[in-house]
């Protein structure tokens, strides 16, 4: 119980940190908000619009304004949408969830099975495959693979829309959605699979040396068994911690890969919440992304503890 409210206090003290350098970052950027841009405004326009949207306040004053906002739940009005960031960022929320979740259960469906069968043979010809595979995820950047799956299997082979989330006009049915989910997933969970391969080969090579094991095969237990009992529940933990490690990667990457995609998420969001400067939505984007990261790695926690009961005695 005392680690678990130590681990909240420290997420809410991430959350600060990651917030404050966001806030401080976009005020030492150079250029102002799109909204201000227009060469046609007057100066005294441009004087209102800045009163109006607060900025003609000092950094300190804006920076303590966001925060008792915070405390009441408003993030702000978007200068881009003219919409509440609340609600702008929440819209997309759940498209981003969806192709980060999809991603991250198809990187562990891969990486399962191929790590554990390449951890068996260390050195062996599919581990040089596999390790061949994964330095070529690892090394390309996921935007170039989007690129090559959109030109092949979808420009020329038309096996998969090119993005988007769902056909225009068409009926918005199930397989419709998943159709243009496969290519984006699919990209996005590459590099994903890789490292989780790594980490699960190296810890299932190092469980198969473990002397714990021993006992186990001088009383005949089958491979399929001894890879249930043994390893798979120790080879646990340094896949828990792996996948911790790989959701804030996921995130940043889902802003590339909607990019690419079309897709309407917050990742796509955020790039042109950057672009157009918009202050309020890349806070509001930043700080729900920055909540969902610290709540995922707080659950792998807990799941870690019931891998490990050694964790778990700790609390």
């Amino acid at each position: 119980m005392i680690r678990l409210v130590g681990r909240l206090a420290q997420g809410i003290l991430v959350l600060w940190v990651v917030v404050t350098a966001t806030f401080l970052l976009m005020q030492a950027a150079p250029g102002g908000p799109a909204i201000l841009a227009d060469p046609k405004l007057t100066a005294v326009e441009r004087a209102a619009i800045e009163s109006r949207l607060g900025l003609d306040q000092p950094v300190s004053v804006q920076y303590l304004r966001w925060h008792a906002r915070l405390l009441t739940g408003d993030l702000g009005t978007s200068f881009l949408y003219q919409t509440p960031t609340l609600a702008t960022v929440l819209g997309r929320l759940p498209n981003t969830l969806i192709l980060v979740g999809a991603a991250l259960l198809l990187g562990i469906l891969v990486a399962v099975p191929v790590g554990l069968a390449v951890g068996h043979r260390p050195g062996g010809p599919l581990d040089r495959l596999v390790g061949l595979v994964n330095f070529t995820a690892l090394a390309i950047p996921p935007f170039w693979f989007g690129i090559v799956a959109i030109m092949m299997l979808a420009a020329r082979w038309r096996l998969f829309p090119a993005g988007g989330m769902m056909t225009p006009g068409a009926p918005a049915d199930l397989s419709d959605r998943l159709r243009h989910l496969v290519l984006p997933a699919a990209v996005l969970a590459l590099p994903v699979s890789a490292e989780l391969i790594r980490y699960l080969r190296n810890a299932v090579a190092a469980t198969l040396q473990a002397s714990h094991l021993t006992p186990a095969r001088a009383r005949g237990l089958s491979p399929a068994r001894l890879v249930g009992q043994h390893v798979l529940r120790n080879a646990l933990l340094p896949l828990l911690t792996a996948i911790g490690l790989q959701v804030p990667l996921l995130v940043g990457g889902a802003a590339v890969t909607e990019t690419v995609f079309a897709w309407p998420g917050m990742g796509r969001l955020g790039v042109e919440a950057a672009l157009g400067r918009d202050y309020p939505l890349v806070m509001g984007i930043t700080l729900v992304v920055a909540t969902a990261v610290v709540v995922a790695n707080l659950g792998l926690d807990l799941l870690a503890g019931w891998a490990d009961p050694r964790i778990r005695s700790r609390r």
